[in-house]
């Protein structure tokens, strides 16, 4: 098993994982906000590799961000303007550095849901 964060993203609307979705990680401390990398999701919904790792992967809180509306325009699905979800964060605390931290999310135009993956 790896050590870090990973993801992956599946479109429910369509039973399949979620081709092309840029997602952004961020540390959050102190009040400041930086960003660390930006990815895209492969063929099989994946990264192609841990978002953050090694002696950068620190204790903290940090945030995916999820350009889901960009995702699902580029599919021809018709949202509206604003779109009801157009990018989701979540936010989630790293307690222990040697774990691995995987956050999927599950995706629909309407609706979201994740939680901590193996």
């Amino acid at each position: 098993m790896s050590v870090g964060i990973t993801s992956h993203v599946l479109d429910v609307s369509n039973g399949r994982p979620a081709v092309g979705v840029r997602i952004d990680l961020f540390r959050l401390e102190g009040g400041a906000v930086e960003m660390l990398r930006s990815d895209v999701t492969n063929t099989d919904g994946r990264l192609p590799g841990p978002m953050l790792s090694g002696d950068d992967f620190t204790k903290g809180t940090y945030e995916l961000l999820f350009h889901v509306g960009d995702y699902f325009r580029g599919k021809g699905v018709e949202l509206p303007e604003p779109a009801f979800l157009d990018q989701v964060p979540i936010r989630f605390g790293v307690a222990d550095n040697t774990s691995h931290y995987h956050v999927p999310l599950l995706i629909a135009p309407w609706g979201y849901n994740t939680y901590r993956g193996s």
